[in-house]
């Protein structure tokens, strides 16, 4: 009898494992999904950006797993789907997943251009001027993003501007970014 006393505890806390899109200190968590990270208590997923030109993307979250990639490129948005201890899963805007230390990392939001050329708009409109061309590939500072709007105020090379949401990776559609 008295063993049975000891699994009836080991099992209910099985039963309260986290949902969907959460992750515990004990569980690592692979997938994203709407929900809030069991350490920072903060949205999963949510973007951030890379603080170092090197940081170093792990098979899994300790410094025990190898290193899978490395991206060299300071400011490039991240998004967080999981969390672990001072381990964040992150994926980059090439698709790319891995483990980072919360160390390289800053919540200072970055965008990065997907589609092959953009134009970067004086105003938050298609009919507003042209500031700048951007490449594919360019990234800089997300600094503002208005809920529904079609235009996001971003950040390069001391110059702001107005970037379509459609062009670039770093923020939910919808989503509210303020600075």
């Amino acid at each position: 009898m008295r063993r049975l006393w000891l699994i009836i505890p080991l099992l209910l806390l099985c039963a309260a494992a986290p949902g969907p899109g959460t992750t515990s200190d004990n569980d690592p968590g692979t997938g994203p999904g709407p929900g809030i990270g069991a350490v920072t208590k903060l949205p999963v997923p949510r973007f951030v950006s890379l603080r170092s030109d090197q940081v170093n993307f792990r098979a899994g979250p300790g410094f025990q797993y190898p290193v899978t990639w490395v991206y060299q490129r300071t400011g490039l948005p991240v998004e967080v789907i999981g969390e672990f201890d001072v381990w964040r899963q992150v994926r980059a805007p090439d698709g790319g997943t891995g483990w980072v230390h919360e160390a390289t990392l800053r919540p200072r939001r970055g965008f990065y251009i997907t589609a092959p050329q953009v134009v970067l708009h004086t105003g938050p409109n298609a009919g507003a001027g042209v500031a700048a061309y951007l490449d594919q590939g360019v990234s800089g500072d997300l600094l503002r993003c208005d809920p529904h709007a079609a235009f996001c105020k971003v950040g390069i090379d001391h110059r702001t501007g107005y970037l379509a949401r459609g062009d670039f990776w770093g923020a939910f559609p919808d989503e509210t970014v303020l600075p």
